[in-house]
């Protein structure tokens, strides 16, 4: 009979160790990769760069990305509004719908998109405002939910409008995507965060499916 210490116990419980550790690591490092790929592809071939390739469509869902301390739109955020800008006086797009973070008095996404966007040309009747986007399920969410749309563009960075799209695909939504990316304002930390975006993406519609804040139905 061996004992509990004998030389054969101990390294069978090494080598369980061992194997628990690479597996548990292998999770750690392969969930956020299949998780990103597996967003990716459910959004191939539906963003776009170009306006001559955007189809019309009757509402842009611009979602917010961060206002800075003096109240001015971060790169990204002032790169998505410029776009959708463009898209409205194009006549690629009827509305807008400022989706944004205004969970807080002080700090006001979407406002903050409406003032930009209407100093810039935009009529104040075709711009809606969504303060309770305070993630991109919560502004897909509610599109859907609380503006009564099923069909949207959402305009934001390439790297964010794959989960976009695969959200607003469970969600019930059909979307598209419009890039708005500038050259020289890549933000590598932000796309770096956006894997694990995408492993929170999965959890949400597969196993939380959350409810955001809610309110009374609006028309746009």
């Amino acid at each position: 009979m061996q004992s509990r210490n004998s030389p054969q116990r101990v390294t069978s419980a090494r080598r369980r160790r061992k194997v628990l550790g690479i597996a548990a690591a292998a999770l750690v490092i392969g969930l956020p990769i299949f998780a990103r790929l597996y967003v990716h592809l459910a959004a191939r071939g539906r963003v776009f760069s170009e306006p001559s390739s955007v189809a019309h469509c009757r509402v842009a869902l611009v979602l917010g990305a961060g206002i800075r301390p003096d109240g001015r739109l971060s790169v990204q955020l002032q790169d998505r509004v410029d776009a959708a800008i463009r898209l409205y006086k194009a006549g690629l797009v009827e509305k807008l719908l400022m989706s944004g973070d205004n969970r807080v008095t002080h700090y006001n996404e979407p406002e903050r998109m409406r003032r930009y966007a209407l100093r810039r040309g935009v009529s104040a009747d075709d711009v809606a405002v969504d303060f309770a986007g305070r993630r991109t399920y919560d502004s897909i969410y509610r599109a859907k939910h609380i503006f009564g749309l099923d069909r949207v563009l959402v305009v934001s960075q390439r790297f964010h409008l794959d989960r976009a799209l695969f959200l607003c695909d469970h969600i019930g939504i059909k979307g598209t995507g419009f890039a708005a990316d500038v050259k020289g304002h890549r933000n590598l930390r932000v796309e770096i965060r956006e894997v694990g975006a995408c492993v929170g993406a999965l959890v949400d519609v597969f196993l939380r499916k959350p409810r955001p804040v809610m309110g009374k139905r609006e028309r746009i």
